[in-house]
């Protein structure tokens, strides 16, 4: 089987690092994969590093490309477009990864792949609210990889003021609002170490792979309560949901600051979920699944 990821993304952020990952877990499993992404890319480069096959992302490559795969997978919105363009030229199935919750845009594309992974069952919802057929639409969740369990102190929030779906500037007033120090990382793997509280404000999420991260470090987690986020988080289990209000986030910052045992409690708890849900090798099984499932 010899499978084509295409993803046009020009930053490094959760679906290029599933794709990543994904590869990864293909090529144990035997699949040989090809990655078009673009030149210059932090995905192109990492790709690169590790040996992978990659090219430019573009409309000839991926039309040469397809017509030696099986299947194409489609990684974001961009490459949705052209992965139907191409699979209609070649005739080649293709595979979409659906990672958002906002609503469909375009009904041509999506009447054109053999199925469509939707990284929840809230994104499921969303497609089949767009006439997506329901047999059509495999929920597999993200994996991410156990982060040796931290040790630390840090309040972290992911970097993402530029996102305005993310709530980088409400995390921060509800941090001065606690009387805590927040600091933003743009590498949660590497900060994550240094971590006791992770919090994650969205104003739409299909998952969170940012929270299953921290979550795999066993660094207690705050998280809006909305869209995937309620598949991942049982409330004072292993998270706590919020409010997306500065006072609401706050208040749980405090309690938590307050409460080191409950915060640990709460870390401990969340690494045992990911372990059980959202490994990367249960994320890559199941995308097999979805290609043996296509190319019967």
């Amino acid at each position: 089987m010899r499978i084509l990821h295409l993803d046009a993304g020009r930053t490094m952020r959760g679906g290029q690092w599933q794709v990543l990952r994904l590869i990864e877990g293909l090529a144990a499993a035997g699949v040989e994969s090809v990655l078009l992404a673009r030149a210059g890319s932090p995905l192109y480069r990492q790709a690169c590093e590790k040996g992978w096959k990659v090219d430019a992302w573009g409309w000839r490559r991926a039309l040469r490309w397809s017509s030696r795969c099986d299947l194409v997978h489609a990684h974001d919105a961009r490459s949705h477009t052209l992965g139907a363009l191409v699979t209609l030229a070649n005739r080649r199935p293709l595979v979409v990864a659906r990672r958002v919750a906002f609503p469909v845009r375009s009904r041509w594309k999506y009447q054109r792949a053999a199925r469509y992974i939707a990284v929840s069952e809230h994104v499921k919802e969303v497609l089949i609210a767009a006439n997506v057929p329901k047999d059509n639409v495999i929920v597999v969740y993200d994996g991410v990889p156990l982060l040796d369990p931290a040790a630390g102190s840090l309040v972290l929030a992911p970097a993402n003021a530029d996102d305005p779906q993310k709530g980088a500037a409400l995390s921060l007033e509800a941090a001065s609002l606690a009387g805590v120090r927040l600091d933003l990382s743009s590498d949660l793997e590497r900060d994550l170490p240094r971590a006791a509280v992770f919090v994650y404000i969205t104003h739409s999420e299909g998952l969170g792979s940012a929270a299953l991260l921290a979550m795999s470090a066993a660094v207690a987690v705050i998280a809006s309560d909305m869209g995937g986020l309620r598949e991942v988080i049982t409330p004072r289990e292993n998270g706590l949901l919020v409010e997306n209000r500065a006072p609401a986030i706050a208040a749980a910052l405090t309690e938590l600051a307050q409460n080191p045992a409950f915060a640990r409690q709460l870390g401990q708890q969340g690494r045992r979920t990911v372990e059980e849900r959202f490994t990367c090798s249960l994320m890559a099984e199941r995308t097999m699944e979805v290609y043996r499932q296509v190319l019967l």
